[in-house]
């Protein structure tokens, strides 16, 4: 059997590496050929976090996928990351339904509000349902949370899945393995430039932790104004030293704005601490009420009041922070683990041979 993945980006994208690239290997083995063509590389991810507008590089990219296409016929299954072309209408994916190439098309962010709750009136009018077209057009839509897969099912997708976004279980659980260089409680997060304005939201709160308690701390993936600096650090995000540095951390924290877009959201930072073995504090927004119980595995918070009560138990308790972190990795063991959902995959593809 031949699949061909259209990512949307190089291994460098998130999306893109959690949701397309990690299962390859997996099936490889399960004796399926692969063949990776990504829409954006690492080029254009670099211009876009530095805050440029790469039209030329998007141009050269739709040419380089539109002649892409010609190539399908030699493959029995595609599977696509979101869209084939972003900001133009389904016309290709639904040439590829008429000529009755099957496809699989992937969700792990509410991308059909970019088009429904676009600011620009064209925009919202001619692709409000877009993604609705071609999550209809498709042999089966791999959703990443129930708010994602309630969309596809209104839609009317013929089948749909919902697979989280998971980890590799067996690169994480380091907690404790990694001599800390300090006695400051680390709060951490992970992320990247487009999502740190909701680390900002509580950007007051962490400022009052670290001038009451020695703690510091640390956002990884991205660099901004919290409003001070002072046991503030900056660390470059990378794939081979992600998971090290999530490990020294004490807490782990994900707060969201309460928006649409953050229902489409599959809680991966909280997948990734709770692998480590950390308590966690996150926003009770979206996917994020079903992966942390309240006061098991975590605290949820909305208010200034609740993020700081959360500080406040973790920063005294060193022994509720071990209890929480142990409920969250047993949680993402069963529930959030790349060799399970490689198992789904892997069915769901053979089935539609």
């Amino acid at each position: 059997m031949k699949i061909l993945y259209l990512t949307k980006y190089s291994r460098e994208g998130a999306s893109s590496r959690l949701r397309s690239y990690q299962y390859i290997p997996y099936l490889i083995d399960q004796g399926i050929k692969i063949t990776v063509s990504s829409l954006f590389d690492e080029g254009y991810l670099k211009k876009v976090y530095k805050g440029k507008k790469p039209y030329l590089s998007v141009l050269k990219a739709y040419i380089k996928r539109f002649f892409k296409l010609f190539s399908l016929p030699a493959y029995d299954l595609l599977v696509i990351e979101y869209e084939l072309f972003p900001y133009f209408p389904a016309w290709f994916e639904r040439i590829i339904s008429y000529f009755r190439i099957p496809y699989i098309v992937d969700y792990d962010d509410a991308i059909f509000h970019n088009y429904d709750r676009h600011s620009n009136f064209l925009i919202r009018r001619t692709l409000k349902d877009k993604i609705d077209k071609v999550m209809l057009y498709s042999s089966y839509v791999i959703a990443g949370n129930s708010y994602l897969a309630e969309r596809a099912a209104k839609a009317g997708a013929k089948s749909i899945q919902i697979i989280p976004t998971v980890i590799d279980i067996s690169r994480y659980n380091l907690k404790g393995t990694i001599g800390k260089k300090s006695d400051k409680i680390i709060i951490g997060w992970v992320g990247s430039p487009s999502t740190f304005f909701h680390v900002q939201k509580i950007s007051r709160v962490l400022k009052e932790i670290t001038e009451k308690f020695d703690v510091e701390v640390q956002i990884v993936g991205a660099t901004g104004d919290l409003g001070f600096t002072e046991n503030v650090k900056f660390i470059p995000w990378a794939e081979e030293t992600e998971v090290d540095i999530i490990s020294n951390f004490d807490i782990g924290i994900m707060p969201l704005q309460d928006i649409v877009w953050a229902k489409g959201k599959c809680s991966y930072k909280l997948i990734q601490y709770m692998g480590c073995k950390l308590p966690v504090i996150s926003s009770s927004v979206g996917m994020n009420k079903e992966v942390v119980s309240d006061g098991i595995n975590g605290f949820l918070a909305d208010t200034h009041d609740q993020w700081y009560d959360g500080f406040y138990k973790y920063i005294k308790d060193p022994v509720l922070r071990k209890q929480h972190g142990q409920a969250g990795f047993e949680l993402v063991k069963y529930n959030f683990n790349l060799s399970l959902a490689s198992d789904t995959m892997a069915s769901i593809i053979k089935n539609l041979k």
